[in-house]
């Protein structure tokens, strides 16, 4: 590389330059200096004139303005006349425009928009950018790939969208040699390795720095999926989610409070963690059929006697009902003393199986999707309820576990909420007693669904 690269760019931003493909693809984290990269490698092309035109296409305008800006950047910075002539119509018919950028040797670079009808009768070097994020990707493809067809060639930039797009069909197709194409992948951490937060910072930074950096952009992601895809080039199936999003949050409200003064029934369930050692105390209030999350108690490393302590002052609430107690391993001590304490017909312990598992997972998910089990909005609940995913093994049988990219646990408060839920139903008679103000609560959550 030459010293303008090394001066103006990353070691993996370097990598992609250095890679002379006919067809490459980058699979990237967002905010790495991609396009820009981009932008540099087209512009010494329309100057070298390897190519007649340069075809470019993003997801939304505001990036295809960005990249006609970083192309007259570099060609300032390489000393060629260049004019920016703006937004232009280049299909009358199909009412299509593109901002155009023409050099002094007569190449043009063009930003177009996502219309797969675009790149028709076009021939040159073409650029998908954010291809993952397209409306229509299997049509803009079919129309952009013939451009490239007298030996011009063809990039592909993209940070994640799931797994059922033709975007991430081409990385699998590529790493089972399938496409002879180039293949490039840039994490957020890969791109902070090589100094992303150095150049951010416009000094070295420590370490330390670096890792925090990285924790507070993974906190503010606010969700796994959006870190995951957006950051780590990890393409996640939001179809494999025993519970989505979508459905965790059409039932979030601001339900928890003190249980002081309850007038309905309250139902516990509780699961004793066994990677990051949690113990959560889950308990709802059912009003009528509908079940509210009112406390959801997280004991971290706690010791046995303040577990005991904590479940204990719940079941001795008046209007607690049953509590149904995952008694696998470590739980089945607390099972076993809160059985004799309160009874058996009070308190229940469940030793997990698989068998079990669907027992208590599956009407948990009908609930949400009646929406009749509300749930605190927050982050850490929203996320480990997600975490779940159902598994059909190779012998035919039922799995749950947590998601692989999962490092927060194993999914406790899902299992604590499906307990409660699970002892709810074991004890409703069908015969509730609501009081107005529960009842105006209910209808209010409801009302519009």
């Amino acid at each position: 590389m030459n010293d303008r690269t090394q001066k103006y760019f990353l070691e993996y931003q370097q990598n992609w330059l250095r890679d002379k493909s006919k067809i490459k693809l980058w699979e990237k984290s967002r905010r790495i200096g991609a396009t820009y990269t981009q932008s540099y490698e087209d512009v010494t092309d329309a100057i070298e004139k390897t190519v007649p035109s340069v075809w470019f296409t993003s997801a939304d305008l505001s990036a295809a303005r960005e990249y006609i800006d970083y192309s007259a950047y570099w060609a300032h910075l390489f000393h060629v006349a260049a004019q920016k002539l703006g937004e232009q119509i280049i299909d009358s018919e199909q009412d299509i425009k593109a901002f155009v950028i023409q050099l002094s040797n007569g190449v043009k670079i063009h930003a177009i928009s996502s219309n797969p009808k675009a790149f028709r009768s076009k021939g040159g070097k073409v650029i998908l950018d954010e291809f993952a994020w397209h409306d229509d990707q299997d049509k803009l493809w079919a129309a952009a790939r013939p451009v490239i067809t007298w030996g011009y060639p063809l990039r592909i930039l993209s940070t994640h969208n799931g797994q059922t797009n033709i975007f991430y069909k081409f990385i699998q197709d590529i790493k089972k040699g399938r496409l002879k194409w180039a293949l490039h992948t840039t994490t957020i951490q890969e791109a902070v390795k090589d100094g992303l937060l150095d150049k951010i910072l416009k000094r070295k930074a420590t370490q330390k720095e670096r890792d925090e950096w990285l924790s507070e952009q993974h906190a503010n992601c606010y969700d796994e999926n959006t870190w995951l895809q957006e950051y780590c080039c990890q393409a996640v199936d939001e179809t494999q989610a025993f519970l989505t999003y979508d459905m965790i949050t059409s039932c979030e409200s601001d339900v928890l409070r003190s249980l002081d003064g309850i007038p309905n029934p309250l139902y516990i369930g509780v699961d004793i963690g066994r990677k990051k050692d949690l113990t959560v105390i889950w308990v709802v209030e059912a009003v009528g059929k509908v079940k509210f999350t009112r406390m959801v108690k997280v004991l971290e490393k706690a010791p046995f006697r303040v577990q005991r302590e904590a479940l204990f002052e719940v079941l001795r609430h008046k209007q607690a009902r049953r509590c149904c107690i995952d008694a696998t391993g470590l739980g089945m001590q607390l099972a076993e003393e809160a059985e004799e304490a309160f009874g058996k017909y009070k308190v229940e312990g469940l030793t997990f199986s698989e068998a079990v598992k669907e027992e208590l997972a599956s009407p948990l998910r009908s609930e949400f999707e009646d929406r009749t089990f509300w749930v605190p909005a927050d982050h850490d609940v929203r996320e480990d309820l997600h975490s779940i995913r159902r598994f059909t093994t190779k012998s035919q049988h039922i799995r749950f576990d947590v998601a692989a990219s999962d490092v927060n646990g194993h999914a406790d408060r899902f299992w604590a909420a499906a307990l409660a839920n699970h002892a709810a139903k074991r004890s409703y008679t069908g015969v509730p007693v609501i009081t107005s103000g529960s009842r105006r609560e209910a209808l209010k959550i409801v009302q519009g669904y």
